[in-house]
């Protein structure tokens, strides 16, 4: 659900982001490696897509140091070069998959989820809940059997709140699952996005707010 890009060429980096933003996914952006690990260090990230020829700190590096850590994030690597011998060598780095370029976007949409499925935290194809349903492959939400037309933020929200079984799930574990770093924790965008999600929920509502919890489905 929360991705990191690290690529040294910043076009195709931000074209990487924002396709997998509009597949659902948080994403941060960041161009070398001192800053993957910057990142890394600093946020719960599912997945990062990690080029291999990363400046100041290599990207081998980077994939070393978060197998060390023994870090439940997830390794895409990116590399210019397509051999097997190169893939072979990157997987036996700790990468969990591997994809040279150039490639085609759908391909790394779908490795990206399939990466996040084997994740610390899985997230079953179906959840269902209070007759809501969630179909997290085909990113299809329905209450009562009516499709929801949600946004792709009001839809990571649902499937974290989903996920949480009826427990509670705090404003800052969303904002920190569901947006990237830029987001303002001040700008009130998580009860913005729950107000929303609510109206298009219908009623009876469903999302209760638990009073210094969060919020709860």
């Amino acid at each position: 659900m929360r991705v990191l890009v690290a690529e040294d060429e910043e076009v195709l980096a931000e074209l990487v982001a924002t396709g997998l933003r509009r597949a659902g996914f948080a994403v941060d952006t960041v161009y070398s490696g001192d800053a993957a690990l910057a990142y890394l260090g600093l946020h719960d990230y599912d997945v990062v897509v990690l080029d291999r020829d990363l400046p100041r700190v290599h990207g081998d590096d980077v994939a070393r140091k978060l197998v060390a850590e023994s870090s439940r994030t997830r390794i895409l690597m990116l590399t210019a070069s397509a051999s097997m011998e190169e893939r072979v060598e990157g997987l036996d780095l700790g990468a969990d998959d591997y994809l040279g370029k150039p490639f085609d976007f759908p391909e790394l949409v779908s490795r990206v989820r399939a990466l996040r499925r084997r994740s610390a935290r899985p997230v079953p194809p179906q959840l269902e809940r209070l007759g809501v349903r969630l179909d997290s492959v085909r990113r299809l939400a329905w209450r009562d059997g009516v499709e929801l037309d949600l946004s792709p933020k009001e839809f990571s929200v649902l499937q974290i709140l989903l996920e949480a079984d009826g427990a509670p799930v705090s404003a800052e574990e969303l904002l920190e699952r569901a947006w990237d770093a830029h987001a303002d924790p001040f700008t009130g965008a998580v009860r913005v996005c729950l107000s929303k999600l609510r109206a298009k929920l219908g009623e009876p509502a469903l999302i209760r707010t638990v009073q210094g919890a969060g919020y709860a489905l």
